[in-house]
């Protein structure tokens, strides 16, 4: 499994809307992508501008190929890239480790 690490900024005075559409934006075109397997959104309480949003994906290039590659990645960012301050920083991961 690869975890997909976006690391996000936005104008702080929108939180509400986006987090309203990141939440709609995974739920109705990320979350029907081949090899999506989950995903999490964390709010900064120190950086009221700052979001990561996790995502499991079964392979790299269901994420590199198959989503960004497609028609529902543009439908993605439609959703999401208005409130965009920057370019999100995303980076794929391995698991090393975990507990529990």
């Amino acid at each position: 499994m690869i975890l997909e690490h976006c690391d996000i900024e936005i104008d702080p005075t929108k939180g509400a809307e986006f987090e309203e559409a990141i939440l709609r934006g995974v739920n109705t075109v990320i979350g029907k992508a081949k090899g999506f397997r989950g995903f999490k959104v964390n709010h900064s309480i120190e950086s009221p501008a700052r979001y990561l949003l996790l995502i499991y994906w079964d392979t790299l290039e269901n994420h590199t190929v198959d989503f960004r590659g497609s028609a529902a990645f543009a439908d993605w960012r439609a959703i999401v890239g208005p409130f965009f301050a920057k370019p999100p920083f995303v980076e794929h991961m391995t698991l090393v480790g975990k507990s529990g």
